[in-house]
Order: structure tokens, then sequence, then C-alpha cells
């Protein structure tokens, strides 16, 4: 695997140019500082701050050198990223880490995964730019399932909403949503999803979950008369498809050997997944406490994981709904393409 090598191109707002940056030099410090938290600060308020954090390599890595490291991956452990991963783990020059979605920006900016199945809101905060890697993301066209605004109230009528500690996209989402189909900005409380589920905290009022729970957990969820499928709202106010989740990098380190490397595996695993999606859905689903049909329809039908021209779209559109709103300060998508990767 270590030989995989193809050329690339990065693209700015779809303009192809050329870029060579210099191999990315590890930094000496006593250790990286977690930035999940302050990035949840950052979607709860408008404007968004920029949120800058310190390149940390571990101690005698090479993140530019084939053969001397693995690569390191970060992703979700949801049911809905098992497409884009499922054997990954058995990859010896592979090393997979799970987080909740909203801790995984800060494994990459802390240079402890070389790519991450990160929020995609996520690339549009911080001052240290981020590329998105087209090998391969989470999203929808139409219902998602797993991403739900239930209420017991009007919608138009919110002045409150809890939301899930583990999302950054879907809170963006829904505000735009709220703002822009029932003309609300309510205030956001940051809630524990699992502890709400469990009856720590009542879900009475408005409330955001997104993941397995909304499934686990919609014995719970299910008394709220209003239950809004963000997906299926962007669709109806968009047309288009929406991206939750997709592979990012740090742009420093697009031309790393380890970036090449997890391009190549990331499609060829995505590839390999897409025939053996019931399969998936058989094993695994009953893991994540899932009724096999349901996961099979969820994993088979409802999700999407490729990113095509539409996807791509729907991504600069969501970005500058929320630049609109003044929710994020809006700077120029670049994605890394790797010729001759269908």
């Amino acid at each position: 695997m270590g030989g995989v090598r193809s050329g690339r191109c990065v693209a700015r707002h779809g303009a192809m140019m050329t870029r060579r940056d210099p191999p990315h030099k590890a930094t000496p410090s006593s250790g990286p500082r977690p930035v999940h938290r302050r990035y949840h600060d950052a979607v709860m308020k408008s404007p968004t701050p920029q949120i800058s954090e310190p390149r940390i390599d571990p101690p005698g890595s090479a993140p530019g050198s084939a053969g001397t490291a693995p690569v390191r991956l970060g992703a979700v452990s949801y049911l809905n990223t098992l497409p884009l991963i499922e054997g990954l783990e058995k990859l010896k020059d592979v090393e997979l880490t799970l987080r909740p979605p909203s801790e995984l920006i800060g494994e990459l900016l802390s240079g402890r995964v070389d790519a991450a199945l990160a929020p995609v809101i996520d690339a549009q905060l911080g001052t240290e730019p981020l590329a998105l890697l087209p090998c391969g993301m989470i999203g929808c066209d139409g219902p998602t399932l797993t991403v739900r605004l239930s209420s017991d109230r009007p919608l138009n009528e919110l002045e409150r909403v809890r939301v899930d500690s583990e999302s950054h996209t879907s809170v963006v989402l829904m505000r735009i949503i709220l703002k822009r189909m029932h003309g609300v900005e309510p205030a956001l409380e940051v809630v524990d999803g699992q502890s709400l589920l469990r009856g720590d905290d009542a879900p009475s009022g408005a409330t955001l979950l997104i993941g397995d729970k909304v499934i686990t957990g919609a014995e719970t969820l299910a008394d709220a008369p209003i239950q809004l499928d963000l997906g299926e709202a962007w669709k109806e106010m968009t047309g288009l498809p929406f991206v939750y989740a997709v592979w990012m990098c740090r742009a420093s380190q697009v031309d790393a050997p380890n970036i090449d490397l997890a391009m190549a595996v990331l499609d060829r695993q995505r590839l390999h997944n897409r025939t053996r999606l019931d399969r998936i859905a058989r094993t695994r689903g009953p893991e994540h406490d899932w009724p096999t049909r349901s996961a099979s329809e969820y994993l088979g039908r409802m999700l999407r994981y490729e990113v095509g021209p539409r996807e791509r779209e729907a991504i600069e559109r969501f970005y500058d709904e929320a630049a609109d709103l003044g929710m994020i300060e809006r700077s120029p998508t670049v994605w890394v393409d790797r010729q001759g990767v269908t």
C-alpha cells in the first residue's frame, strides 16, 4: 500500500490550480489541547469566531513519509459511517480512531489523525485552512432519519432548542432552516443526548438529536407532535442533497504521501462496501441496536456516500446560507482531487 501514488490537484470554488506545499515539520509541544468544546461555542454563536489550534504530531512520526508511519484516520462510531470505514480496521497500514462527530476536528487540528470524516461545517471554522477530500461523505437526498428536531410546539414559536452535544453541522443546518422557513432564531442549549434519552433530563420543549440515538430512543421522542427531519427540510428549501460530514485534512498536508495513500484506501474501501451494504446492515445493525430491516433501508436507500457535482453545490449553498445569516465567516472551499479515480 505504501507505493500507491497518483497525481492530484487542488480546487478552490471550482477553479483548478496546482499546489505543492513544503513538507510539514512536527512542532514540539507538551501535548495537544482539546478544541471540540470551543467549536461547540462557535456554532452556537453569531457571528462565529475563528478558532486556531497548534499543529502537533506524535514524537517520531513522519506524516509525509509513506512506509514509515501508518495512515491515521478519524471517524464516527455511528452505524451510518460503516459503509465508509468497515474493513479499515483490518489493514495493517491504517490506524482508525473513533470519536463523536464534534470531537473529530480536534483530532485533526492537533495532528493526531491525518484525515478525518469531520462535520462539513468545521472546514469553515478555525484559522488553519482545511481541505476536503472527495473520497467519501455522509449525506442524503431527502429524509435523513437520524437528524431530527422534535418539538411540542409550532416551530415558528420556538424560543429555545436543546441541541445534541455531539453535533456541529446539524446545529447550523437547524438554525438555517428555522430562520429561512419559520422566521425564528431560538436560543440554544447544549445537552447530552444520551442522558436526555435515559430520562436524566426530560425531553420537553424542542430538542435536536443526531445519530443512532434517534432510532434507539424513538419511543422517548415519540410524544412530541412535531418531528422535523432536517435532511428533508433542506431538500424542500433548496432542492439539493445535503452533506453532513466529509473526509478532510489540513490544507498544509495536501501533498503529504499519507494523504495520497489515505485517499486511495478510502476510495477503495467505499467502493467495496457499496457492494455489501445489506450484509453490513445485517451483521452490524444489531450491534448499534438497529432493527435489521431499518438498518438496511437506512444504509442502502436513504444515505449517500459519493461526492459528486450536486453534493459540492450543496456544500457551497450550505456555507453561503450560514455566512448570509452571520453564522460563519466565509472562506474559499478547497478540494483535493485525485486524477483517475471515479
